[in-house]
């Protein structure tokens, strides 16, 4: 094995930026809890809305339309229990109480699936909008779908395995024009492509810290002022009594500095990133042959790359190339301990076959260029091997 590391996995996680670390241990010693009145909860109060300050000119969003939570899943799960409570709550607008229909995707992350499945048990319709060969939703159906019985919709802006961007803007409006909410999950975009929660027309929007250099264990849920929302963790006031629990400081702390950051670099980020994408792109098609790359070819992050390498198990890709030390995935990192293909490759038309034979390589802020040009070099003899020892076709 070798001891050279070239990380492109980012779209799993993200490493800490050092001006973010540096942050994090300069305000180890802001201790005091936030809810305090005293001199120390009042300094760790302010940090924490100089952070909250940061995440929200990161969306583009007033102050007080950021919450902080614990990250994606817990706030996605907070927007599509809300629609689980206001079907029954008694102060709801008499016009809304026929609402009980909620409008997703088929390629979304487990969490937002889940929670789609989640209402379904509670005896709401959810709709799972399919998409097309480039992983774009089916605008004709989304807009036969919509009407005066659709109370949420909810469909991510990037997903993160192929990368593909939704026109989430005129997504919004058609569902405003409906007369339901909107939510999405930006998780994979925030930090990657520009991002202005009120210019997009948004109800809810989801970020995580980990996914832009910041800690993990802390993310954020944008809520338009106005827009409900029951709280998924009861007791405290915190958060204005929609999400209990004490503030994590630190955390919270590390994320402003990385929302801070990633507004900074933005352009940056993906002037890089798109070109290494690119270099990588062209380099696997030149020198493998008989390969597919999925997802968008233009309306995609300038950081993602999915490729389908038929003749060759994707796990057995994965374990290959870690040995000569490339850390990729063959998909969501929260489903790595799944046999089944990836629901996002399915949905967009890759066989079986193909779907377990297919790598995404997610670059950031510490992939170089000799970093790309060692990917190009040492993945065709892997793939070459692996097809010669399979009983696939290629």
């Amino acid at each position: 094995m070798t001891e050279r590391r070239v990380y492109v996995d980012y779209n799993a996680t993200t490493p800490l930026r050092d001006e973010v670390k540096a942050a994090m241990v300069e305000d180890f010693g802001v201790f005091g809890n936030a809810s305090s009145m005293h001199a120390s909860g009042r300094l760790a109060h302010a940090r924490v809305e100089e952070a909250r300050q940061a995440v929200a000119e990161l969306l583009g969003a007033p102050q007080a339309d950021i919450i902080f939570t614990s990250g994606g899943s817990e706030s996605n799960n907070t927007v599509f229990q809300t629609m689980g409570r206001i079907i029954v709550d008694p102060n709801r607008p008499a016009a809304d109480k026929n609402r009980n229909e909620i409008i997703t995707t088929s390629i979304e992350h487990p969490c937002v699936l889940n929670s789609g499945l989640y209402l379904k048990s509670l005896d709401f319709t959810v709709h799972f909008l399919p998409v097309d060969e480039y992983g774009k939703i089916n605008m004709d159906v989304y807009k036969s779908l919509l009407s005066e019985k659709t109370l949420l919709v909810s469909v991510m802006m990037a997903n993160n395995e192929i990368g593909t961007v939704q026109d989430i803007k005129e997504i919004a409006r058609l569902a405003k024009e409906a007369g339901a909410y909107i939510h999405t999950d930006a998780v994979q975009a925030v930090g990657k492509v520009p991002v202005n929660a009120a210019a997009l027309g948004l109800d809810y929007l989801t970020m995580s810290a980990h996914k832009i250099y910041g800690p993990k264990g802390i993310g954020a849920l944008y809520v338009r002022h106005g827009a409900p929302l029951f709280p998924l963790i009861h007791g405290g006031h915190q958060e204005d009594g929609l999400r209990a629990g004490t503030y994590n400081n630190i955390g919270i702390l590390g994320f402003g500095k990385a929302a801070a950051l990633a507004l900074r670099d933005l352009p940056k980020y993906m002037e890089k990133t798109s070109a290494l994408r690119d270099r990588l792109r062209q380099g696997l098609l030149e020198k493998i042959p008989h390969i597919k790359v999925n997802g968008h070819p233009h309306d995609t992050l300038p950081n993602t790359l999915n490729v389908s390498f038929p003749g060759a198990e994707g796990e057995s890709i994965l374990l290959s190339m870690d040995i000569m030390g490339i850390e990729a995935s063959t998909g969501s990192a929260c489903a790595s301990g799944s046999l089944d293909p990836s629901h996002v490759l399915m949905a967009i038309g890759v066989g079986p076959e193909l779907a377990h034979g297919s790598i995404r390589f997610s670059l950031g802020w510490g992939t170089s260029a000799d970093d790309i040009e060692y990917i190009i070099e040492t993945l065709p003899p892997i793939i070459a091997r692996l097809r010669s020892m399979s009983t696939l076709t290629s």
